[in-house]
């Protein structure tokens, strides 16, 4: 079956002056079948050779191959800039000679002409290909990761109590939970983050942190080389408010609280009621200990 707006390996079956007709392999419907047209077909094709095409509409409303990519097809996002304002949408250069029409329904918040923004591609119900801001109805959920793999994506929303919704590998749809974000995140931007769980449906759990464990030492890393920036003390310790230790350390209560824990325990440092206090130098043994991970 020839699916439209993805790229796709065709049969040639039939040669004309104006181009040759492709089908899918093993389809036996005579109406299966779609043009490359003649100046995208190559010099030495023939009948029964198989060529890898993208296939659309063309202005005239009918389906046309074309052996370019464009810059967006099923399954994915892409930045692409309006390169035309109607009343009833936008439309947007994607490498093809027809440009993407992204409907006003489609649209999410002001749309400038030579703005770029991030869409998705999507079938209407009039089977049109078009564009859409509203990307969780494009990314997908069937993801081949695993827990703990590290991954990279794009921000695309953020929202108040829940988080930064992510579109990981430009296709699948994640979430970097609030509690996990300590800097500011826009739309737009690229973050690598770790695949801390997978849900039921397919959607993937964010984590800007790496491993529990390889994070508290990291964190414990962090809070010793700000102690020893201020020669070994700091008025912090665990009845701190969370904003203070978010803009001393840069971590939350929660990780400072770990961290910290881990190198008391180690005789690191020291915690009472004025703050933390560096006992060793950064140069002795435990220090050095600490730093490579050791138990």
């Amino acid at each position: 079956m020839i699916k439209l707006g993805e790229m796709q390996e065709l049969t040639v079956t039939q040669k004309k002056d104006f181009g040759v007709y492709l089908k899918s392999t093993g389809s036996e419907k005579s109406e299966d079948k779609v043009l490359l047209p003649i100046k995208q077909v190559p010099a030495d094709i023939e009948i029964g050779d198989k060529i890898n095409v993208f296939v659309y509409r063309d202005s005239d409303d009918k389906i046309i191959a074309t052996v370019k990519r464009p810059k967006l097809v099923m399954g994915e996002i892409a930045y692409l800039k309006v390169v035309q304002i109607t009343r009833i949408g936008a439309f947007m250069n994607w490498g093809l000679e027809k440009d993407l029409f992204l409907p006003f329904k489609e649209q999410i918040g002001e749309i400038k002409l030579n703005g770029e923004y991030l869409v998705g591609l999507y079938i209407d119900k009039s089977d049109r290909l078009c564009a859409t801001m509203n990307l969780f109805k494009v990314l997908r959920t069937d993801s081949p990761y695993k827990v703990n793999d590290n991954v990279k994506g794009t921000v695309f929303s953020l929202k108040r109590g829940l988080g930064a919704t992510v579109a990981v590998d430009g296709k699948y749809l994640g979430l970097i939970h609030e509690g996990e974000i300590l800097k500011p995140l826009r739309p737009g931007d690229v973050v690598e983050v770790r695949v801390s769980h997978i849900k039921e449906d397919g959607k993937l759990d964010l984590s800007l942190k790496d491993a529990p464990k390889l994070q508290i030492d990291k964190d414990g890393e962090k809070i010793l080389s700000i102690l020893i920036k201020h020669k070994g003390f700091l008025s912090i310790n665990d009845d701190t408010d969370p904003e203070t230790i978010n803009k001393v350390l840069g971590l939350s209560k929660s990780s400072f609280k770990k961290a910290a824990g881990r190198l008391m325990k180690r005789k690191v440092i020291e915690m009472n009621r004025d703050g933390i206090k560096l006992l060793k130098s950064n140069n002795s043994p435990q220090r050095e200990k600490y730093a490579r991970g050791k138990k």
